[in-house]
């Protein structure tokens, strides 16, 4: 019943590994100089999967002000998943530090003590290199002020990136007017304090920020500045005002950065250091612009990076070509035909599909193709695909099954493989449909006894050598976490749930049993002399009913309570009141 290894299940340094896709994958990477996890999601080259034995560069891309701490800017609001899917680079999406200039900051602020300079200069790069195939070829991106940031850490380290792109960024913090308009952005981000970060404007923590003030330190990266000018663009709604679209405020921050990135290409041209500099005729500060300069930055960072701008031409035949043709959400072949363990598979834009003799040609994608990537592909637990992703019959849901389990998806309960002794009590009972509903968790050992259990929306199911796979849940489940699960004296379930009088429900334990009915809760009882004095008054159809309370110590003895009455044990004698 062990789950299947893979290398990206468990990462040394990292505290929470969860795949999104069969591409992209998301990483809390513990920080020392946080004293917490931070998240940090990766898009995989397009050859992660066709040759396990290549490292790839990694391209950094920093988020703007407003970062949230749940997926980067630039998967929310841009094609990039898609846009990198062909291209042979490990994307590094730092996700959260809002209004943090992905810097060290000199003292907390507003429940944050960012150390994100350290954490991504110094405790990321193990992590992407041990674990995730990625060299230290690097380059990094930023908008607005992932932009100013972009430029700021590559002066700061030198060597570490051979690439800098900023996307409207502010290319200057310390010119007249730049600190109160930083402080200003950042309480409006979030209410952060700029002094918090790096003290009051005449500290030297400001300068030493600052892309402008530093610019000497980046000979030799290749360099690329874009802004707009503010004027309404292709992405805008005009407001009616010649030029002015309803985005003020973006509008103004374009202004911004157009002027601080004048200033700054001009210095970098007095110090004879090269850069592509892009002053767009018109667009405001907002994510259309971005995606548009993503495009068209790629190939500089190509070029930089030292991989091909184009992906090489792939074919698609045989009964991949079928499936393929018949799924066109899936996007374009990124990679030929590659073995796999029992098969051959191909890459698409949004998924991929698997082919053996004995199994066709499926397609697995999505959500559920990032829990079987996590649980080994074709070389792990679960084996090929024996069906292509379909609607689950509830109309909830969706699954594929493969050749020694099945992965169930839902929105709001993610996508879990079921498989072995526990699927096939789940299929038994009713599949999704049964009293469990779906999975809502992977299969893991039980922690101190022999056996495993899954998580399900109504409970869990069991599995252990001596007691077989049986279903716990709903107010039994919760007395039986109350009491300690099976590490507790009741141990393992013996059986799945057993309907009794009045609407009532019970399981036997390896120790004894839960009972619950609507009227009475859910109380447990011990295999012994209560239990067998209780049994012989018909159990819950006796005159006793139902159990009302846990047994509790008394003097000289233990006491348990039921609706019309109670049982002691005293000097190891049952009595029945």
């Amino acid at each position: 019943m062990r789950a299947a290894p893979t290398a990206l299940r468990s990462i040394p340094g990292v505290s929470k590994v969860q795949w999104i896709t069969d591409r992209r994958v998301a990483l809390w990477v513990d920080s020392a100089a946080m004293g917490a996890p931070f998240q940090v999601q990766v898009l995989l080259a397009r050859d992660w999967n066709a040759k396990p034995d290549a490292t790839f560069p990694a391209l950094y891309m920093l988020d703007g002000l407003r970062a949230r701490d749940d997926e980067s800017g630039w998967t929310i609001e841009t094609d990039a998943a898609s846009f990198y899917a062909d291209k042979n680079v490990n994307v590094i999406l730092p996700v959260g530090g809002q209004s943090s200039f992905y810097s060290d900051w000199l003292e907390p602020d507003n429940g944050k003590f960012y150390q994100l300079e350290t954490f991504l200069m110094k405790e990321l790069p193990p992590v992407l290199e041990n674990s995730l195939r990625t060299t230290t070829t690097r380059g990094v991106i930023g908008l607005s002020m992932g932009g100013t940031s972009a430029m700021a850490l590559t002066e700061r380290n030198p060597g570490f990136f051979k690439f800098a792109g900023s996307f409207s960024g502010i290319l200057t913090t310390t010119s007249l007017g730049m600190p109160q308009a930083v402080q200003y952005a950042m309480n409006d981000a979030g209410g952060f304090s700029a002094a918090k970060m790096w003290g009051p404007p005449s500290n030297p923590a400001w300068a030493a920020h600052d892309p402008y003030v530093n610019a000497d330190k980046l000979k030799g990266v290749s360099l690329y500045v874009s802004s707009g000018s503010g004027m309404t663009g292709p992405y805008d709604q005009p407001s009616g005002i010649p030029g002015v679209s309803t985005n003020y405020a973006g509008m103004g921050l374009e202004i911004l950065s157009r002027l601080t990135s004048q200033s700054f290409a001009t210095k970098l041209n007095k110090l004879g250091i090269p850069a592509q500099i892009n002053y767009r005729p018109s667009g405001t500060h907002s994510w259309p612009y971005w995606q548009f300069e993503m495009h068209q930055a790629w190939p500089q960072v190509a070029n930089a990076l030292g991989v091909e701008a184009n992906a090489p031409a792939c074919s698609v035949g045989g009964a991949i070509a079928a499936v393929a043709n018949a799924n066109p959400w899936l996007g374009g072949c990124v990679t030929g035909e590659y073995g796999v363990a029992g098969g051959v598979a191909q890459d698409y834009r949004n998924g991929r599909i698997f082919f053996s003799s004995g199994t066709g040609a499926q397609v697995v994608a999505g959500m559920i193709g990032g829990a079987y990537q996590a649980a080994g592909g074709p070389a792990g637990q679960l084996g090929l695909p024996t069906t292509s992703e379909s609607p689950a019959p509830d109309g909830r849901g969706r699954f594929n099954h493969f050749q020694n389990g099945s992965i169930y998806w839902t929105p709001q309960t993610g996508a879990h493989p079921v498989w072995g002794a526990i699927r096939d009590e789940w299929v038994r009972q009713g599949w999704e449909r049964g009293p469990l509903g779906y999975p809502v968790a992977d299969e893991v050992n039980t922690p101190g006894k022999p056996g495993a259990v899954q998580g399900f929306e109504v409970g869990a199911m069991y599995y252990s050598p001596t007691t077989g796979t049986n279903a716990v849940q709903g107010l039994i489940m919760g007395k039986y976490g109350q009491l300690g699960y099976e590490n507790s004296w009741l141990g393992f379930p013996k059986t799945s749930e057993i309907g009794v009088k009045d609407g009532g429900r019970f399981n036997r334990f390896e120790g004894g049993n839960i009972y619950w009915s609507p009227l009475s809760g859910a109380w447990s009882i011990k295999n012994g002399p209560i239990f067998d004095a209780w049994g012989s008054q018909n159990y819950e159809n006796g005159r006793l009913g139902f159990p009302v309370g846990d047994e509790f110590p008394i003097n000289g003895g233990v006491q348990q309570n039921f609706q019309f009455g109670n049982i002691t044990l005293i000097g190891g004698r049952a009595e029945i009141h």
